[in-house]
């Protein structure tokens, strides 16, 4: 089973975790029409699906930053691999006990080589 996480690694987490809301509000409110979005109904059977039609009215209105401010921060915690390192071992593992067999990563740096430091870090905690 493949799985998509946005990946940051440090203790800032709330302000870390802000970084994926961009790409969650893309994906949610963007990616599709009304009523055709896979993302969108994706965030649904999680349990988010008036959060997300929300998020999908805002984006498609040209409401960026209130699409953004609209994803669940308990939604971001959920499908995310941000946080201390401990942390995210957690999480890595919780994936792998899920089925998870390949992990596509999104790190959340400022640069290319950081966001490299970022993929060689959940490497070494998933070896």
């Amino acid at each position: 089973m493949i799985a998509h996480a946005p990946l940051a690694i440090g203790d800032d987490v709330a302000g870390l975790r802000e970084r994926s809301r961009p790409e969650l509000a893309l994906y949610i409110g963007g990616m599709g029409a009304r009523g055709r979005n896979f993302y969108n109904d994706l965030a649904g059977r999680f349990g988010y699906e008036a959060e997300a039609r929300a998020i999908q009215d805002a984006y498609l209105d040209g409401r960026k930053a209130e699409a953004e401010a609209l994803v669940p921060a308990e939604l971001v915690e959920k499908i995310s691999l941000i946080g201390p390192e401990g942390y995210v071992a957690e999480r890595l593992a919780a994936f792998c006990e899920a089925g998870v067999t390949t992990l596509n990563v999104t790190p959340l740096a400022p640069t290319h080589e950081a966001r490299v430091r970022l993929i060689e870090r959940i490497r070494a905690l998933a070896d």
